[in-house]
């Protein structure tokens, strides 16, 4: 692996160029890495995060996975809507797209396209998708950043269009929150720094969760573009998601 770059401040951790970065150096080990040390919950929250998907059993759709890393939630979309025909990948990391095709994904490539972008300056036409889901993305956003993503969901999704999205959160209030914190923001970046001879990119996810805090702002934002938002807690709130609709037709004072 690299040599990490240097932690910027809270501001510049945020800077897609920083962002890219990240992702890029630590895209070979983000795999193996991020199973151990969630043991095992970030596969189920992937599960969760599609289950919550309020997609219709129309035969032919096509969506966005946006901050779509190494496409592990892929899997689980296409087994529970199999009437799926294509998923544009958007991701500003090419590292982790190539990854995801080289190692789980070559019998799924013809219904697989990728835009290596920032999801927040890309040209997704209006309109133009049936489902959006995103799975660990939203972290690495500030509150600024989340307010343009809820334009772009909301903008992008057809009417009646179905969005989920989940994410690593603090889960303030679990009498075990102490641990949790401990988990992310010593035990991990101890780890790394052992095993990976030195590497900070993968403990910057104890700094992006704890700065994120959980969904319920994001839900907030994607409710003011008009969209209909549920808000989820999972496992005490260690992980939190939203998911809904594009009301069919758009509201009278829309």
């Amino acid at each position: 692996m690299d040599k990490a770059a240097p932690h910027r401040t809270d501001d510049g951790i945020y800077e897609p160029a920083f962002v890219k970065g990240v992702f890029d150096r630590c895209s070979g080990t983000y795999i193996s890495m991020s199973w151990f040390f969630s043991a095992g919950f970030t596969e189920r929250w992937r599960r969760q995060c599609v289950e919550a998907l309020p997609l219709s059993s129309r035969q032919s759709v096509e969506g966005y996975d946006l901050m779509a890393g190494t496409g592990e939630v892929w899997p689980h979309l296409f087994r529970r809507h199999p009437g799926i025909t294509r998923v544009t990948a958007v991701d500003i990391s090419s590292g982790m797209h190539q990854l995801a095709l080289k190692r789980l994904h070559r019998d799924r490539s013809h219904r697989i396209s990728f835009v290596e972008d920032d999801v927040l300056r890309s040209d997704l036409p209006p309109g133009s998708c049936d489902f959006i889901v995103s799975t660990f993305g939203l972290k690495t956003f500030n509150p600024d950043q989340h307010r343009a993503l809820a334009e772009v969901i909301a903008r992008t999704l057809r009417p009646g269009g179905a969005f989920s999205l989940i994410e690593a959160s603090d889960p303030r209030g679990w009498w075990l929150r102490p641990l949790y914190l401990f988990h992310l923001k010593v035990l991990l970046p101890l780890v790394e720094r052992t095993l990976l001879r030195g590497a900070q990119d993968f403990a910057m996810i104890g700094t992006y969760t704890s700065n994120f805090g959980d969904a319920r702002s994001f839900a907030d934002m994607l409710r003011a573009q008009g969209l209909e938002v549920r808000f989820q807690r999972y496992f005490f709130g260690c992980a939190t998601g939203v998911s809904g609709r594009k009301p069919e037709a758009a509201k009278a004072d829309r």
